[in-house]
């Protein structure tokens, strides 16, 4: 977990890029969190933001 936003997106893209599966960069209470996307279920983080390495490579963002 990170406190800071612009390292945790950082990681959040970086992991995206080395799994190449989606990851959800996520806030849980006053910390940042970064998991596979498959591994969340909805409702249970406060979603920032969710980084798809095929859109990345695709051209889509």
């Amino acid at each position: 977990m990170a406190q800071d936003l612009t390292l945790a997106q950082r990681h959040a893209f970086a992991l995206s890029r080395t799994l190449m599966v989606p990851v959800t960069l996520f806030r849980s209470g006053d910390e940042f969190g970064v998991l596979p996307s498959d591994e969340l279920e909805d409702g249970e983080v406060e979603t920032i933001a969710d980084y798809d390495p095929w859109e990345i490579m695709c051209g889509s963002y």
